[in-house]
């Protein structure tokens, strides 16, 4: 395969090699050895790093999400910005549902959420202090828009 093909025959040739023919291209386009002989983690990352190559790798806020993102499972969380689901609102936004003739008020905090005096992480764990059962927080406050299907 070379370099000059059109991308999208490229990415086709894929599904016809060889394990050892896509080892071989591990190497031409990493510069190091496959590290494995699974084909469909061969195929998958020689079709990312290929676009990668032509039409560059993710901007610079993709990669620092990214990487706030892996400190956050890693557990080693050292930089002062956290991520913020985009899905929330303003912070000291007021959030009102009513459940059982009962109006509740949540109010969206910098981390996490105020209810009723107590703060909780996240929205789902208002809706089941709430209802006593699970909700997706985002839909129980009508913030997520039903899907098809869903009532």
């Amino acid at each position: 395969m070379t370099t000059d093909e059109p991308i999208l025959a490229r990415l086709a040739a894929l599904k016809a090699m060889s394990v050892n023919e896509l080892k071989a291209e591990w190497q031409a386009l990493y510069d190091a050895p496959a590290p494995n002989n699974s084909r469909t983690f061969l195929e998958s990352r020689l079709a990312y790093r290929i676009q990668e190559l032509t039409y560059g790798g993710p901007d610079r806020q993709t990669r620092r999400l990214l990487d706030l993102l892996a400190d956050e499972v890693e557990g080693t969380l050292t930089r002062k910005a956290q991520i913020a689901d985009p899905r929330n609102p303003v912070v000291g936004t007021k959030l009102i549902r009513e459940w059982n003739g009962v109006a509740h008020t949540v109010t969206v905090l910098r981390e996490g959420f105020d209810w009723d005096g107590r703060r909780y992480k996240s929205l789902s764990a208002v809706a089941r202090a709430i209802t006593g059962t699970r909700w997706n927080g985002y839909r129980f406050f009508g913030l997520r828009a039903a899907t098809r299907g869903e009532a």
